[in-house]
């Protein structure tokens, strides 16, 4: 298990009225990655953005831009969003017909490649491409809206997928429901990359979302 804790501030959970100048704060109240989360009204039921939103907010922030594509098909975005300016993407299991030629591609781009799964999809799904990966999504709501509440039967499915990835310089993300109240448990189940959207967001100002992320690393035990 990685031994550095990554907190990846959901955009979603954002002001879009000023989406770079959100972006440009959480970066500098301490996020380590920004993290895009992109839904295309088909795979999931809500429409966010696509390319041109990524290149116009990517010099609000050097930090890792972290896409999370919820959109299917995947593969013929994949160049928009590298150019864009994404440092990883990650397309979902359940999206794509040929998984092992999208994460080939994603690497081939230049980008970190991830593989999401939702919550009633088991890990088995992804058994067979964990060579072809740089990160592991486990979606622990299910997929489309900020906010919602943490499922926890996605527990065991967490430390299921630490056990698969082994020795692998995989990270493991977990998405959905992530607050200082849960995110002790997830910890402790094998994850160690976290997105977090209202958690991070509530408050609306850069001091706040300071205090928003300390909170989360206090109880993960890594503040």
């Amino acid at each position: 298990m990685a031994a550095d804790l990554v907190i990846a501030p959901s955009i979603l959970s954002s002001d879009f009225s000023r989406l770079g100048e959100e972006i440009a704060a959480v970066d500098r109240a301490g996020a380590d990655w920004i993290h895009l989360d992109v839904m295309d009204g088909h795979f999931v039921p809500n429409i966010t953005f696509g390319p041109p939103v990524v290149a116009a907010v990517r010099a609000a922030s050097k930090k890792f831009f972290d896409a999370h594509l919820m959109i299917e098909p995947a593969d013929p975005y994949l160049e928009a969003f590298a150019k864009a300016g994404c440092d990883g993407i990650t397309v979902h299991a359940e999206a794509t017909r040929h998984l092992d030629r999208s994460l080939q591609a994603i690497r081939a781009l230049g980008c970190k490649a991830g593989v999401a799964i939702n919550p009633a999809t088991p890990e088995t799904a992804i058994q067979y491409v964990l060579d072809r990966v740089d990160l592991v999504l486990v979606m622990t709501v299910n997929p489309g809206f900020g906010g919602q509440s943490f499922i926890r039967s996605t527990l065991d499915k967490i430390g299921r997928v630490r056990a698969m990835i082994g020795d692998r310089p995989i990270r493991l993300q977990v998405d959905g429901g992530v607050a200082p109240d849960t995110i002790g448990e997830i910890v402790a189940a094998g994850a160690d990359t976290f997105v977090a959207g209202s958690a991070v967001y509530k408050g609306g100002n850069e001091a706040a979302y300071r205090a928003n992320m300390d909170a989360l690393r206090k109880a993960a035990g890594r503040s």
